[in-house]
């Protein structure tokens, strides 16, 4: 029993951090693909889809498959059951007249078993507007709360992890004081061995509860790299601990006291990050200048926040962002993880109390304000963080900004946007 429980573990580790592996191959390949090649049309633009089933690189003939077309997380405009004769044929779609996402899910079946999949197509993805409000007091709000953040003790403690540690980096697990007297911060902290002054990489996590093992590939190139988690519990604990914690008393923790801005949960997360830059500015290593943060999905959304709140900050590198427009399905379209107004959800979520609180944590509202030059990749095909709530981020910052589309991608990343990511980041951190 312990043995299955560290590989359920291993695996929601996988899926849960930012750089998530493609979804494995199987021996039917359904392949749904938009007209034009960059998937991205202009409103009132027709857009069509070909669908088509393929086993050992032969397309299936008379598969039959059942698909469904509409704006992304809505409910389908056109769904129907059809055989490809030929294994391939090409739906007409319509159209959509305002910016946003439309999608098509086409779901194949071959000797009794379902294969899926998916193509969006776009149409003016860089004029989408976001629908949430922007609090009057969001800048004060959060400015008292960094105040008060500020005169609580850091009371760092870092414990070496010998059996971590390599012959250029050392390896801590970190135990920091938060936004509250008694209520703590931990992560894994690499550091260069060879004396001199380094750049800092902070590194914020995805959703889910979790053990970290820290950056020790970066930390070899010369950065000075911190995970941390958000839970408040040690990150080096065993697989079997998490998974009870995030399947009791942490399980839906994105919702907690989500009536009272000051009690939300997210505020000690928020305020625990740029903690933990406290803390990376605080190291005798750090070269006093030049600090970036970075994550994917709940991580994205925290690379975005951290930069806008903490202006040591210089830059920031983000994948598939969270937390983004959650308003959007107030207002007929898709909004971001963790959906807090979808059908699910919107009957005990959609209050003024949880409206109101939700203004002052949206990453929209970040954005507006984040001043430093950022690196973000996503997909069209992401169903976890639609792309519509990421836009509606990415189109309210003004600051410098590079987008790596891979349009295919779901809730995850190919090995190019990783490589990319990181090759932009430490060069923006290896500048002087």
């Amino acid at each position: 029993m312990k043995n299955s429980k560290v590989i359920l573990f291993l695996f929601l580790f996988g899926i849960s951090n930012h750089i998530i592996a493609q979804p494995i191959e199987r021996l039917v390949k359904v392949i749904v693909a938009a007209d034009h090649s960059d998937w991205t049309y202009k409103k009132g633009e027709k857009v069509k889809f070909t669908i088509s089933v393929f086993k050992n690189g032969n397309l299936v003939k008379d598969a039959k498959i059942r698909y469904e077309i509409g704006p992304e997380k809505q409910s389908p405009i056109k769904k129907e059951v059809i055989t490809l004769a030929t294994g391939t044929q090409t739906i007409d779609a319509g159209t959509m007249q305002v910016p946003g996402f439309l999608r098509c899910v086409a779901i194949a079946e071959v000797d009794n078993k379902e294969y899926r999949n998916l193509s969006t197509a776009g149409f003016d993805p860089l004029q989408i507007v976001p629908t949430v409000e922007n609090p009057t007091d969001f800048d004060g709000f959060w400015n008292t709360a960094l105040a008060e953040l500020a005169t609580i003790p850091m009371d760092a403690k870092m414990t070496l992890m010998p059996e971590r540690c390599t012959e250029k980096v050392n390896v801590y697990h970190v135990n920091l004081q938060n936004y509250k007297v008694g209520t703590r911060l931990y992560g894994i902290l690499c550091v260069p061995k060879k004396e001199g002054k380094y750049p800092a990489l902070l590194q914020v996590p995805g959703a889910g509860v979790r053990a970290y093992l820290g950056d020790i590939a970066n930390a070899e190139k010369g950065v000075i790299t911190l995970q941390i988690g958000i839970h408040g519990i040690p990150v080096n604990m065993d697989p079997s601990v998490y998974l009870d914690l995030g399947a009791g008393i942490l399980n839906g923790y994105f919702n907690y006291n989500l009536d009272d801005r000051d009690r939300f949960f997210y505020k000690r997360v928020y305020l625990g990050c740029v903690r933990a830059n406290d803390f990376l500015t605080s190291l005798p290593q750090f070269d006093g200048v030049n600090l970036a943060v970075t994550g994917g999905s709940q991580g994205g959304a925290l690379s975005i926040v951290t930069a806008a709140l903490d202006i040591r900050v210089k830059s920031l590198g983000a994948f598939y962002p969270a937390l983004c427009d959650v308003t959007g399905y107030l207002n007929g379209r898709a909004g971001g993880w963790p959906h807090y107004f979808d059908k699910a959800n919107s009957e005990y979520n959609n209050t003024n109390e949880k409206l109101k609180t939700l203004g002052y944590y949206d990453v929209v509202n970040f954005a507006k304000r984040v001043k430093v030059p950022g690196f973000y990749s996503w997909g069209f095909n992401d169903e976890t963080c639609p792309p519509t709530s990421m836009y509606s981020a990415y189109n309210s910052i003004t600051a410098p900004k590079e987008l790596l589309v891979a349009l295919e991608t779901g809730h995850w990343t190919f090995p190019e946007q990783n490589e990319k990511m990181t090759s932009w980041l430490l060069a923006k951190l290896k500048s002087k």
